[in-house]
């Protein structure tokens, strides 16, 4: 479909066509008429689907009627981290340029004169704000603030930001907001607290729901079946034996993502860290220094998976089974940017067998699994069936004794 086809006014149309964007994006089609009839909207849709102008234009498109209240905040964007909201702002710069829409970016990780810059942005009552959370309700609570006359609340990345611990500062939010609004809420899963949220917040919404597609097909996948404590030993292998490519390693936990981190730095390689224990600056240096190559390798939770927008990461360790595909999907993706190549390596401990069999199932293929170097042993057989958690703690249990009276 194209975007001449959908209801929006000249003026975007205009910003559109200078844009060079002709064809929506299928979360576009779906999404830009149910927002602009102004109904409330969850929309499950991976990062890299056209999301972003999915919401923007046709709020855009409204704003720039005319018939809102001027200088008053009209439309707030939550997103989860500072890197996002930049990514969404510089967007919004982009159509805004032909829109005379007025915005302000909100988040934190910056000096003293830009929090006065947003104090600014939001007591003059910009048409369009886009925050972070905690630094959005950081001005909120210092009083000067009014929310009173907002249309739009849109929640992009949703998941995220509750798996980041951000339930009560969007509900705090809420309670700020007019009853009388359009909520908009994007997420890349739908698990149940997601499902708690929309319950909370959004009235009759319209579902949209886009297939997970599958990986790309320049990354070249494949796996380990190993124990847990021949992990560490593979990644030693893996990088004794080339050159360090720019590489991501994924871990299950904060704790298990320091100590494979530590254990990368004995090694001597340039490694760094990204999780929720680091505050927002520290993460943002982080990921500077990573983009400028002054480390090698990044290892993270999957606060990262959909938060990396770098194209030359050449490879992508699983150093644990991510939970389900769409995470997987998410993971592997960091890798085969922009055309180019990528590998992406999954460990695979017998207690993760049955997860990555559902993950070979969704790929509708079988990985190919790496011999282990002989100095490290043994590997585990690989048999997802008989090594699920479920039968293992099934075959741990007594046997009855059918002689008993």
């Amino acid at each position: 479909m194209k975007f001449s086809e959908l209801n929006l006014n000249d003026n975007v149309l205009e910003a559109l066509d200078a844009m060079m964007f002709d064809e929506c994006t299928p979360i576009q089609a779906e999404a830009i008429p149910i927002i602009l009839e102004n109904k409330d909207l969850i929309a499950v849709a991976q990062t890299g689907t056209g999301k972003t102008a999915a919401f923007l234009l046709p709020v855009l498109n409204k704003l720039s009627e005319g018939k809102h209240t001027p200088d008053k905040i009209n439309t707030i964007i939550m997103s989860p981290t500072r890197e996002l909201a930049q990514q969404i702002d510089k967007e919004m710069e982009g159509f805004g340029y032909f829109v005379s829409v007025s915005s302000v970016a909100i988040y934190g990780g910056n000096d003293g004169i830009a929090f006065a810059q947003q104090k600014k942005g939001l007591t003059l009552g910009a048409d369009v704000v886009i925050a972070t959370p905690g630094r959005l309700l950081s001005h909120l609570n210092l009083g000067y603030v009014d929310l009173s006359h907002v249309e739009h609340f849109i929640l992009d990345e949703a998941d995220r930001m509750l798996d980041m611990g951000f339930f009560e500062d969007i509900m705090q939010v809420v309670k700020c907001l007019p009853k009388e609004r359009q909520t908009i809420m994007f997420s890349a899963t739908m698990p149940s607290k997601i499902q708690k949220l929309a319950s909370s917040i959004l009235t009759n919404p319209e579902v949209i729901k886009l297939s997970v597609s599958k990986p790309a097909e320049k990354i070249l996948q494949a796996a380990y079946v190993c124990f847990e404590n021949q992990k560490l030993e593979i990644i030693r292998t893996l990088f004794n034996n080339e050159d360090a490519k720019k590489s991501v390693i994924f871990a299950s936990s904060k704790l298990k993502v320091k100590e494979v981190a530590r254990e990368l730095a004995k090694m001597n390689l340039r490694v760094g860290e990204i999780h929720s224990d680091l505050d927002q600056k520290n993460r943002e240096q982080m990921l500077q220094d990573f983009k400028s190559n002054n480390i090698d390798i990044l290892v993270g939770t999957d606060i990262i998976a959909r938060g990396i927008d770098i194209d030359d990461i050449g490879l992508v360790i699983n150093y644990d089974v991510p939970n389900d595909s769409e995470d997987y999907v998410h993971r592997i993706g960091r890798t085969a940017r922009a055309n180019h190549e990528g590998i992406a390596i999954t460990f695979i401990s017998e207690k993760d067998q049955e997860n990555f069999y559902e993950i070979e199932r969704f790929l509708e293929k079988e990985i190919f699994k790496i011999p282990l170097p002989a100095e490290l042993g043994n590997a585990p057989t690989y048999d997802p069936k008989n090594n699920s958690p479920r039968k293992q703690q099934y075959n741990k249990r007594p046997a009855r004794n059918k002689n008993k009276n």
